[in-house]
């Protein structure tokens, strides 16, 4: 039974992200490196956010009580924003290399901005959903009776439904954040760490799963559709793709912006 949940569960957080990974980057090295950078971005801002969260146990010498909870809260704030902050240094240097590239060979066709923007966004979400899952996956293994001192049965379940609504925010939070770069709308950016930023401190609201699942993934849902059309999609091309005759794949034929 506990190999079952594990791979269950496995399968649920990390399955899309798979499948995404196989089919839209893995046969291009290019992006299989853009995929790693992010995942490494994403790594610096969890180090400084760690290192953040060391000093000021340190300066309030490990005191227990209550204070404990509201430095836990304020470590959860500042981690979203050191990532949200790392997100932008990384469309500034890709943006650089892209200028880069064009200066010193004018006929190479650098990647466009929104193909960089999901790449990115899907490096940051697996390697946040890797830290933020795994310990929780391997515990799934035993020894061990789930909610036996009342706790929530349906745990590891929940865990990853969570995961997985992190690891496809990331990737509409990239895309949208790197647009609203492109366009030098900062009201989106606002957004983007706001919606983070809410989805974040839902955690805190333990053990009432159910309704951090719900409102996380209605705001998945508002942020997928406005991916969507950032990237741009349409009513047509939906339609076109839900009925299998639409050829022109979003993420292969991506023209340079």
């Amino acid at each position: 039974m506990t190999a079952a949940v594990f791979f269950g569960c496995a399968f649920i957080a990390f399955g899309p992200a798979l499948a995404l990974y196989i089919f839209t980057i893995a046969t291009d090295p290019l992006r299989v490196i853009f995929l790693i950078a992010g995942a490494f971005f994403w790594l610096v801002s969890l180090l400084l956010s760690s290192v953040f969260w060391y000093l000021v146990r340190v300066i309030t010498d490990n005191r227990d009580g209550p204070i404990q909870k509201y430095l836990l809260i304020f470590g959860v704030l500042l981690s979203v924003c050191i990532q949200e902050l790392f997100r932008l240094a990384y469309y500034k240097l890709l943006k650089k290399a892209s200028e880069g590239l064009k200066s010193i060979n004018p006929e190479e066709t650098a990647p466009s901005m929104r193909l960089l923007a999901y790449v990115s966004g899907l490096g940051f979400g697996i390697m946040s959903g890797v830290f933020s899952f795994v310990n929780t996956l391997s515990d799934s293994l035993g020894p061990g009776t789930v909610g036996i001192h009342g706790d929530s049965p349906q745990f590891f379940l929940n865990s990853a439904f969570m995961t997985l609504v992190i690891i496809l925010l990331h990737v509409f939070w990239g895309i949208v954040f790197f647009d609203g770069c492109e366009k030098k709308k900062w009201y989106v950016l606002l957004i983007v760490l706001l919606t983070h930023l809410l989805v974040s401190t839902q955690t805190f609201l333990s053990p009432y799963y159910g309704a951090n699942l719900v409102s996380a993934y209605i705001i998945m849902v508002f942020m997928g559709i406005w991916a969507f059309f950032v990237a741009g999609g349409s009513c047509r091309s939906l339609k076109l793709c839900l009925l299998c005759q639409d050829k022109d794949f979003l993420l292969y034929n991506q023209r340079s912006r």
